[in-house]
């Protein structure tokens, strides 16, 4: 069931935009997205929508700079689609506030949280309330984007929003939905079958980035290299991970494309010979293989099957 607010406040704000772009048809929606696959799941269901993404596949979403070109970007939205769980809390909040835009202030229709539709894993009531704990979300994990389940749940979500929202195009992302969730079920159903080899695979991995990939497919983290959630791997704990995993070596040391991998490669170099490190990207890139959300979820896979066994 989808979580949408219904207090005044909400109602009013859709009642006004919709007549808003009521009144210009012709109006293309302005769509600010925090991270790449959001605005490439906006594409998929409006591509009439200009949409501009605040981040990049390089960069990790938890540390951003509030850059002078995002706050014009914030300005000039109609939609902005984040994650949400506190996972842009350190710089999205500074642009909401500095661009006066109130279209997509928090609680605002056009200011969509796509963790409002989906359940999340670890949640950890209280937590995120001292700098020491470094990056640790309170709501529960918000990298849920490498579940394509929950990826399917959030694009039905946006996809009934940008309907409410952009109401002359209300056939047509209805359509496009309609098509894209067609198509993305048969594709769950093939990036299983063809992952079946990876269930009981044993990963060391930076961060809890890819957590849903792994619940996803069967694999297990066994370790992780970060001492605290966002703070960079140690010697002393990379040392107490050798000693850990030295018996039964995983697989593979895995990071995002983001993070640096000297840790993965310290630990990989001496845990067992020929343990790789995979440094796989956790969202959607500007061009290449993983330009789109299928291509993504296609690298990931043939990327982890190509470990050996």
């Amino acid at each position: 069931m989808l979580r949408i607010p219904s207090d005044r406040f909400f109602a009013r704000g859709v009642a006004a935009l919709t007549l808003a772009f009521a009144a210009n048809a012709a109006h293309a929606l302005t769509v600010f997205a925090c991270e790449p696959h959001w605005a490439a799941l906006v594409r998929e269901l409006a591509p009439h929508a200009q949409v501009r993404s605040a981040t990049h596949a390089g960069q990790d979403p938890h540390h951003i700079e509030a850059r002078p070109s995002l706050l014009a970007a914030m300005r000039q939205a109609d939609v902005a689609l984040c994650t949400g769980a506190s996972l842009e809390v350190g710089w999205l909040p500074m642009l909401q506030s500095r661009s006066g835009n109130g279209r997509v202030q928090a609680g605002a229709p056009g200011m969509l949280m796509a963790a409002e539709f989906v359940s999340l894993i670890d949640p950890r009531p209280g937590a995120g309330g001292s700098p020491f704990e470094g990056d640790v979300h309170p709501e529960g994990n918000p990298h849920f984007q490498l579940d394509p389940k929950r990826m399917l749940s959030v694009a039905e979500g946006v996809a009934k929003r940008l309907q409410q929202l952009d109401p002359a195009r209300r056939d047509d992302i209805q359509r496009r939905w309609e098509a894209w969730s067609a198509d993305w079920r048969g594709r769950i159903a093939q990036w299983e079958r063809k992952a079946a080899p990876l269930r009981g695979m044993r990963v060391a991995a930076q961060h809890t980035t890819f957590a849903y990939l792994w619940g996803w497919l069967g694999i297990e983290q066994v370790a992780d290299l970060e001492p605290r959630p966002g703070t960079p791997p140690s010697a002393a704990h990379l040392q107490r991970l050798l000693e850990q995993t030295r018996a039964v070596p995983p697989r593979a040391v895995v990071v995002a494309t983001y993070q640096d991998a000297r840790g993965a490669q310290w630990l990989a170099e001496r845990v067992g010979s020929g343990v790789p490190v995979l440094q796989l990207p956790s969202s959607v890139t500007d061009d290449g293989p993983t330009a789109t959300l299928a291509g993504l979820y296609d690298q990931l896979l043939d990327r982890l099957l190509a470990v050996p066994r």
